[in-house]
């Protein structure tokens, strides 16, 4: 496959925050291209196809994870919005636990404490130590309900060994939640392997895909335990029938979507998701862990750098965060971004997120603009 023909990305630009937002490939912005023309000229006439290319992004969706079927499969408007499904669907005692990493995203962390005023204890856990899987489940008790974890954290990077967390958990009988969103897309993710109960992920950073649309999954035989608390026409069973004037929750993870869907959205996702499935995952794993070795090789010929991402390939994901000695992170950052270095300051450093079809050219490119900012 011919990945250079699927991103057009300027010149002048070393795009390297996949982590943050992705550029669309080619073929995701003619789909949407092709969309917005045809609601142009033919309004909806043919949505029954648009209902087609969502069906087909909730297989895309199914495979990537390795979830039992598409039905398990819920289109969301946000990662927020699902961990927000899964905190306030549960039934929850005072007195109860959830553990979380000390290394979260915001909205991995915040959802969690909202739960005080019903007596539900966040325990946060340090990921400093020599086995962070370890740390997390020591810190399991009899209160403990939940363990929420990033497959990947956001600032460094570092990876979670989620199979280990996962057998942990099932033993303990404690409710697995993955924050999925800096991982699927760029590496593999087997729900079923992983014995996870609920994963999430926005469709903007590794997945390539649109802000706005993301993916939601709950473990089958859970989704009746989650309460819902969004009502609209579109999760109920028989949502084609609109003179009833009784219904019922749909038995799918349609019931997660109360109202309209994202149309637009899921013409492009779709074709997101289908580049990356017509590669492999596993080997876009493959090429994103090869760019972040090209990285660390070519920062580590500068002198003062210091890498702060894990070196361990076991631990390593399309993240590398460093920061250069004697220097402002921040200022670090906003020099490079005003030399086209498209990063992000995260982590207590700048980090730079490559993806499986950013070109070596860009990677050396980025790292002698990096040189010039620090000479």
């Amino acid at each position: 496959m011919d990945l250079d023909a699927e991103f057009k990305l300027d010149d002048d630009l070393c795009y390297l925050n996949h982590a943050a937002v992705a550029p669309w490939p080619l073929r995701s912005m003619q789909a949407v291209e092709r969309f917005a023309r045809e609601n142009a000229m033919r309004g909806a006439a043919h949505y029954p196809r648009w209902m087609e290319v969502e069906n087909t992004l909730r297989e895309n969706l199914a495979r990537l994870i390795n979830a039992p079927s598409p039905r398990d499969i819920a289109l969301v408007k946000s990662t927020s919005e699902a961990l927000s499904f899964v905190a306030y669907g549960l039934h929850w005692e005072p007195g109860d636990e959830i553990v979380i990493s000390d290394q979260e995203f915001p909205s991995n962390r915040i959802v969690w404490e909202s739960l005080a005023d019903q007596g539900v204890t966040v325990r946060v856990v340090s990921l400093d130590g020599d086995d962070c899987e370890d740390d997390l489940i020591d810190a399991f008790n009899n209160n403990t309900r939940l363990l929420a974890i990033s497959s990947v954290q956001y600032g460094t990077g570092l990876r979670m060994n989620l199979d280990k967390l996962g057998a942990a958990c099932k033993a303990a009988k404690v409710l697995f939640c993955v924050d999925a969103i800096q991982s699927l897309g760029a590496l593999p993710l087997d729900v079923e392997k992983s014995q996870i109960d609920f994963t999430m992920a926005d469709g903007h950073k590794w997945l390539l895909g649109p802000e706005g649309l993301g993916v939601f999954y709950v473990r089958p035989a859970l989704r009746e335990s989650l309460k819902l608390h969004e009502f609209g026409w579109h999760m109920i069973a028989n949502r084609g029938d609109y003179r009833q004037t009784t219904w019922q929750v749909a038995p799918d993870a349609t019931r997660f979507e109360c109202g309209s869907p994202n149309t637009m959205g899921a013409h492009a996702f779709q074709a997101s998701t289908e580049l990356l499935l017509e590669i492999g995952i596993d080997k876009v794993e493959a090429l994103v862990l090869n760019r972040v070795e090209l990285l660390e090789r070519e920062l580590n010929k500068i002198q003062g750098i210091e890498i702060l991402s894990s070196r361990d390939r076991q631990r390593q994901s399309g993240i590398l965060t460093f920061r250069v000695a004697h220097q402002d992170s921040q200022a670090l950052y906003r020099d490079l971004m005003s030399r086209n270095v498209i990063c992000a300051s995260r982590g207590g450093g700048a980090r730079f997120s490559p993806h499986c079809y950013t070109p070596d050219a860009v990677i050396h490119t980025a790292v002698e603009r990096l040189a010039e900012c620090i000479s």
